[in-house]
Parts: structure tokens; C-alpha cells; sequence
């Protein structure tokens, strides 16, 4: 008897649409490393934007990063801004 239901080890289909939100630090809930690989363009208020560290549709705001200053971590430091976000796949753009 063979069991046709899919293996838990198969990697589910990526969707065409971006996630609602996602953040480009390791260690952070948001952060999807299969996502980010494909390649992620952010239109922030008209404008893109490639200091993008994180977004979120619903709520309308991204964190941009300053300049090139780091925190005593080593993490860049981000400034929030709201508006209107609009992710898309650079892989699918075209």
C-alpha cells in the first residue's frame, strides 16, 4: 500500500506574491532566507528603494538603514518610515 500524501522533507512551492512581511536579519522571526534568495524589490511611496532592511504591507512601513553606521552589535542602524510598500519578486519582474 503506498501513501500518497507529500513528504515532510519536499520544500512547499514558492508563491508569486511576497510575504506581508519580511525582514532581511538572520534571528528575526521575519527573516526567510528561501525568499530573500529569489530577490526582493521594494517601491516605497512611488520610489525604489534598495535599503530596504525590513517592510510590512498591512501596516504600511519599512526600515531603511543610515548611511553605512552599525550599532555596538555590528547591526546597521535603521530609521522606520510609513507609507505605502510594494514588494515584488525581482526573478518574476521581467
Amino acid at each position: 500500500m503506498t501513501d500518497d500524501t507529500p513528504n515532510d522533507d519536499t520544500p512547499a512551492p514558492l508563491a508569486d506574491t511576497p510575504p506581508d512581511r519580511l525582514s532581511a536579519t538572520p534571528g528575526t522571526p521575519f527573516y526567510d532566507e528561501a525568499i530573500l534568495s529569489r530577490g526582493i524589490g521594494i517601491r516605497f511611496n512611488g520610489v525604489e528603494r534598495t535599503t530596504v532592511e525590513e517592510y510590512c504591507v498591512s501596516e504600511g512601513w519599512v526600515r531603511l538603514t543610515v548611511g553605512k553606521s552599525r550599532d555596538r552589535r555590528g547591526n546597521p542602524i535603521t530609521l522606520k518610515q510609513s507609507g505605502t510598500v510594494e514588494p515584488w519578486f525581482k526573478d518574476i519582474a521581467g
